[in-house]
């Protein structure tokens, strides 16, 4: 079964083997769709500790599954071929609202002006 949309998994980040933090959550922001049919999903990795910024977005405990207060550091957003993902999903996939905070942080993230919502 290949990973949702709004799921947390854990997965290698290639380029990073010394990492002691391997394997890491990531959140899959791919569409359902292009996780049924491609080989490789984009995600976005998790942080237990990030400064706020606006390419950064809390995650609660709890949300998708995660074990504690997280930070979702989008500007380092990813393309991962499905063999990179180790385990998941986590849990339930986060609510539609996290999903919606990630994306404008990804547009921010590649130059896009996105302004606050209303």
């Amino acid at each position: 079964m290949p990973p949702a949309r709004g799921e947390i998994w854990s997965v290698r980040l290639p380029g990073k083997p010394d990492d002691p933090h391997q394997p890491r959550p990531a959140l899959v922001i791919s569409s359902d769709y292009r996780n049924e049919v491609a080989d490789d999903v984009i995600v976005v990795p998790i942080f237990s500790v990030g400064a706020e910024g606006p390419t950064h977005v809390s995650l609660a405990r709890g949300a998708g599954g995660i074990k504690k207060d997280s930070v979702l550091f989008c500007e380092e957003l990813t393309t991962l071929d499905v063999d990179f993902l180790v385990r998941g999903p986590w849990g339930p996939p986060v609510d539609a609202a996290v999903l919606r905070l990630v994306v404008r942080a990804v547009r921010r993230a590649v130059g896009e002006v996105v302004p606050e919502p209303r």
